[in-house]
């Protein structure tokens, strides 16, 4: 779990002049790593999303990849586009892989990273394809509201989805 989001690659935009994996706690943007942040989140009780740019999930070691940010309580991931298999591992987490629209991106909607976010209709009769709403709203109380594409691309990863990920849909099989 320590590893996750440590590659020095991969830049994160809270922290724009820091490599590796440090962030900003929220509300008091308290520089730490990500997985002391996730750990305090996760006892305050708080679900995290990623905001990520093209191809998220290249280049990782994909399956851990998927379990660590499931670990450290990430329950969305919003990119312009997944590696393949990365998003396929992902569903198998439990955690929903959610696609920007052609041609938006975090860039393009505004968005800095210090939103919160409110991602609904995942409850209301989820498919695959669906589209989502999603209201991102900033510490000055403006909202920005834009839409989302459920990645979920097949009924079999929607009945994973549904049960938290692969092994409880298979545990419940088994019961």
């Amino acid at each position: 779990m320590r590893g996750t989001f440590g590659n020095i690659r991969l830049r994160n935009f809270l922290v724009p002049d820091m490599e590796g994996n440090w962030t900003l706690h929220f509300p008091d943007k308290k520089l730490s790593s990500i997985y002391r942040a996730a750990m305090e989140y996760q006892a305050e009780e708080v679900p995290l999303i990623v905001l990520a740019g093209k191809e998220y999930g290249t280049g990782s070691s994909r399956d851990w990849a998927a379990k660590g940010t499931r670990l450290l309580g990430v329950e969305a991931v919003i990119a312009e586009s997944f590696e393949r298999i990365h998003r396929s591992n992902l569903i198998g987490m439990g955690v929903l892989p959610l696609q920007f629209k052609d041609g938006e991106n975090r860039e393009s909607l505004g968005l800095t990273g210090f939103e919160s976010h409110e991602i609904t209709g995942i409850a209301d009769d989820l498919k695959p394809g669906k589209e989502l709403n999603v209201t991102a709203k900033s510490e000055d109380g403006k909202t920005n509201s834009f839409q989302v594409i459920a990645r979920v691309d097949t009924p079999e990863e929607l009945n994973y989805y549904k049960h938290g990920g692969i092994l409880q849909y298979v545990l419940r099989q088994l019961l």
